[in-house]
């Protein structure tokens, strides 16, 4: 992790700021996966980022065996760039990497041969599952998971539809041991109604251990910038304090 010194300060274009300091779900860094295209584009963002609060991000790029085959050094080489164009560009802003990882056969092969996974802290490893289909086996890799030693955490599970017809589901995954990180811009409406509905659920029965924005590009930032949307966000996150790391 590194810390840079902002020399001039401004205030904020944010009359209302985001509940939390830490964004433990992004995809800032340059070139590497489905978010920020480039260094310039990872830097809009962070600035945006920080004009809304945050002041430790940990960028997490996805790890998918089909699409985005990343690895520990192809994100190592991605944040020191982005961390070297922060430099220059004075912003007070803590950044790190670890990864968001697909279950799939590649995350239990990884698992298999031992291959470190970037963590978001400590064991804590950002997981996500397909939004097309469920998957038959997902006990069998959290329990994989779980027995090398990780606490996996599940990415927006507001967002995975096909678990929307039985919110029993959500006790069910909660079993298997997946901590759960909600996306603060489902509570919107931009993933639509049923992912609003069903985020608002996790937060009003206290399911939801983590919270990020799942920042990919403009559009995300833009929409986190409205006062309406931290308005609410601020609502159902309350006083609860998100993204410490205190009990972990």
């Amino acid at each position: 992790m590194i810390h840079f010194f902002k020399k001039d300060t401004k205030k904020s274009a944010c009359s209302l700021k985001l509940p939390f300091q830490t964004d433990i779900h992004s995809h800032i860094l340059p070139g590497i996966d489905d978010g920020a295209p480039d260094v310039s584009s990872s830097i809009q963002l962070l600035k945006g980022l920080y004009e809304l609060g945050i002041r430790t991000t940990i960028a997490t790029p996805h790890i998918i065996a089909d699409l985005y085959r990343n690895t520990n050094l192809t994100i190592q080489v991605a944040l020191d760039e982005l961390q070297l164009a922060c430099a220059n560009e004075n912003m007070d802003i803590n950044i790190s990497a670890a990864a968001e990882y697909m279950l799939d056969e590649y995350f239990v092969n990884l698992l298999n041969q031992n291959t470190p996974l970037l963590c978001v802290y400590k064991n804590l490893v950002l997981t996500e599952l397909s939004y097309a289909t469920s998957s038959e086996n997902l006990n069998e890799m959290a329990f994989a998971c779980i027995s090398n030693g990780y606490q996996p955490i599940l990415a927006h599970p507001e967002r995975y539809v096909y678990y929307h017809t039985n919110y029993s589901n959500y006790g069910l995954l909660k079993d298997m041991g997946f901590l759960f990180q909600v996306n603060v811009l489902s509570l919107t409406g931009y993933y639509g109604r049923s992912v609003a509905k069903l985020s608002k659920y996790l937060f009003d029965n206290d399911l939801v251990d983590f919270v990020g924005t799942d920042l990919h590009h403009i559009r995300h930032l833009e929409m986190l910038q409205k006062r309406e949307s931290l308005a609410l966000i601020q609502k159902y996150i309350g006083k609860k304090i998100y993204n410490q790391f205190n009990d972990f």
